[in-house]
């Protein structure tokens, strides 16, 4: 008894008895039957396809971004003060700078 080697879907593919799956004209079962997959398959991608149906206007794009850009801005800020802080240290050591004096 030989195993039938794994099958990788495309995503047009997916989408397409996605679809076909919500649009409830036929069962789970006749859906994954005429397209040669386990009812499992097609009733995952269904749920899929609903849970982000949203994200294809736009809502899921514009909260992915802003949180990478909030980390390179978090990141630059602590680089910088900790420039801050070497240069004010050795300008105080130097003697331009006395310790009294408030750093920016």
């Amino acid at each position: 008894m030989s195993k039938r080697p794994r099958r990788d879907y495309s995503a047009a593919f997916k989408a397409k008895v996605a679809l076909e799956a919500v649009k409830g004209d036929k069962t789970i079962a006749e859906i994954a039957q005429k397209h040669d997959v386990h009812a499992s398959h097609v009733t995952e991608w269904r749920r899929q396809l609903l849970e982000r149906a949203a994200d294809v206007f736009g809502s899921g794009t514009a909260d992915a971004e802003p949180a990478a850009d909030l980390k390179e801005l978090q990141a630059k800020i602590d680089q910088q003060a900790l420039e801050i802080d070497f240069l004010a240290d050795a300008l105080t050591k130097a003697g331009l700078l006395s310790a009294g004096d408030d750093r920016p």
